[in-house]
């Protein structure tokens, strides 16, 4: 049974409720208007992002700034050059896995103010101001608290730590949001220019990320619910779809094949190569869902009953046990691999966080599937299922809502080429607005008591964010600090190569570090070879004999982590574990530096 609803409070109750509980004046909700709002999330994220504004580029990042580059010298062909990503040089169109307009803007943005960190950074700034603002005025058509449901997008993990990136996930929702929102106001009456500016955002959402392409069925399902026929609207949507045409056919003719079907191509066989059962994909977008978004792991205990919690929580502590003990398919992992011996030394802490995760996950996936009845008095959703009136009173904005979390979770799970916090943040502002809701029936958020708890719980998932986002920047950071160390190191020994790649490629590269081609290596006697810790395809180094052998360590101290497979942390894929993020002792970073010796070895 859902929870009983609150009393209502009337314009006479503007002092004290009729329990005695106090409730916020009117007084000061008319003196609090929008544009109120508005300055406070541009003062947030300013405050939560500026600190990372010199954060050194990071995993993909450096992908997105070399195609600005590109861009700066021929516009016409972004994608047209040769580098060493993995294993080999290959061309450039064939190691992006995104649609090239994240990195147009970069390269407006290096013309005007150049290529530095900070001048990338504070232009994806305003990306992010963008989409909270674009947030907030979407959910102030789905609740009367668009505040909360704006702060509890900001205030995540997934959120914070994508915009302290370069990189075309946020630019990307940014689109999708200011879309839904015209595409909204443009429905109903119709507003042809509305209609159609929201189907241009919509083919931008798709040029910065193929995802974007899932907000056409979506708003073609809303606008039917809404219209209850196929409305004249439906027609702009042929725009993105003419777009989508126009792009396969631009980089086919560039490329040799259209980009778009060939990340496709990409992603099932990294699905296949990865080998993860459905359920463990499952429960790893689960987990990813809850430990990205948060806001809902803190808020539960205020709108949901205490045994639904504690069920939720057990059983989420039941499959957190099966992961670590390999008893679900995680599939060709560094987790997988080494789960049996490193998780060991950390298995309750790896274990404790993976089923608050889980717990999060599965109350977001909750959120979706029963918004408008979790409080209702005549039952849960899942009766209502089966007395099949879900289907009849669920209103369009509610599956809208529904759809655009469950869609993208689907596709996380089990379309992606692998599970990320990148490929879950399209469903944060969903949730925030569908968590917001559930706390407009559950909660009376003019009482003072409510909004001092719901304020303590975006504090707690604030600082928990800032302190992830923190150690994701230290990574990075760590990054380029190593290969300024290894540069001091080697400089004038002779020939110096490396292998892995992310951050560290792109300032080693900067010193005259060459990439070692593992297809066909190219390093000889007395040369020397740079492999970083944590990072991809350093395993991968030929078997060299080794004349001399050294190593640089680095300490990190911010106590959690996006990329570690002792902690089991995987923000940017699971290869390296179940979870988004993990706080725990981290290990040392770093850099080995090798010499070759004189006797050949087999490669």
């Amino acid at each position: 049974m859902g929870r009983r609803r609150r009393p209502a409070v009337t314009q006479a109750d503007s002092g004290r409720r009729g329990d005695g509980a106090p409730s916020i004046s009117d007084t000061f909700l008319k003196l609090w208007s929008s544009a109120h709002s508005c300055v406070l999330l541009v003062l947030l994220t300013l405050a939560c992002l500026l600190p990372f504004s010199e954060r050194a580029f990071h995993v993909d990042d450096p992908l997105f700034v070399w195609a600005a580059q590109r861009i700066v010298k021929a516009p016409a062909d972004p994608y047209g050059f040769n580098l060493i990503w993995d294993y080999t040089r290959v061309r450039m169109s064939d190691v992006t896995q995104n649609p090239p307009l994240a990195s147009y803007y970069a390269a407006a943005v290096g013309r005007v103010a150049g290529w530095s960190e900070r001048a990338l950074h504070l232009g994806f700034l305003a990306i992010t101001l963008l989409l909270i603002l674009g947030t907030y005025r979407l959910a102030g058509k789905f609740t009367k608290y668009p505040l909360l449901a704006a702060l509890a997008t900001l205030l995540t993990p997934g959120l914070l730590v994508s915009a302290s990136s370069v990189m075309c996930d946020t630019m990307m929702l940014a689109f999708w949001v200011w879309a839904v929102v015209f595409w909204m106001e443009g429905l109903e009456p119709e507003r042809p220019g509305l209609l159609a500016l929201a189907a241009v955002l919509l083919g931008l959402a798709f040029l910065t990320k193929y995802f974007g392409a899932a907000l056409i069925p979506l708003l073609l399902m809303y606008s039917i619910l809404r219209l209850r026929r196929v409305g004249r609207g439906v027609f702009y949507l042929l725009i993105p779809v003419a777009v989508i045409w126009g792009y396969q056919h631009w980089t086919a003719g560039l490329y040799g094949q259209g980009l778009m079907m060939k990340a496709a191509v990409y992603a099932q066989g990294m699905r296949a190569y990865m080998q993860s059962s459905a359920t463990a994909r499952a429960l790893m977008a689960v987990s990813f869902v809850g430990g990205c978004s948060l806001v809902p792991l803190w808020i539960a205990p205020l709108v949901w009953p205490r045994r639904r919690i504690l069920s939720v929580l057990l059983g989420s502590a039941l499959f957190a046990i099966a992961i670590l003990a390999g008893r679900v398919q995680i599939g060709r992992s560094l987790g997988a691999e080494l789960s049996l011996t490193t998780w060991k030394q950390h298995g309750i802490l790896i274990g404790a966080q993976l089923a608050l995760f889980l717990a999060g996950g599965f109350a977001v996936l909750v959120l979706a599937l029963g918004d408008e009845w979790t409080a209702s008095s005549s039952g849960s959703w899942l009766k209502r299922v089966a007395q099949r009136k879900y289907w009849k009173e669920r209103s369009a904005e509610s599956w809208l809502l529904g759809l655009w979390v469950l869609g993208t979770f689907a596709f996380a799970g089990f379309l992606n080429w692998t599970v990320n916090a990148r490929s879950v943040l399209p469903l944060i502002p969903a949730a925030a607005i569908l968590l917001t809701r559930k706390c407009e029936r559950t909660l009376d958020l003019r009482t003072w008591n409510a909004v001092g708890t719901v304020s303590m719980a975006l504090v707690a998932s604030a600082a928990v964010s800032i302190w992830i986002a923190a150690g994701d920047a230290e990574l990075a950071n760590t990054a380029r600090k190593t290969a300024r160390l290894v540069y001091e190191k080697t400089e004038g020994q002779g020939k110096v190569w490396f292998v892995g790649h992310w951050g560290f490629q792109y300032y080693f590269q900067q010193t005259g570090g060459e990439a070692l081609d593992l297809k066909h290596p190219q390093a000889k006697p007395g040369d020397l070879i740079v492999t970083p810790f944590n990072n991809i395809w350093t395993a991968e180094t030929p078997a060299y004999p080794v004349a001399s052998d050294q190593r640089i360590l680095l300490p990190v101290y911010t106590g959690a982590t996006t990329i570690s497979w002792p902690l089991g942390a995987g923000f940017y894929s699971t290869f390296w574990g179940p979870l988004p993020f993990a706080i725990g002792p981290e290990p040392l970073e770093g850099a080995r530096i090798f010499r070759i010796g004189d006797k050949s070895g087999g490669f």
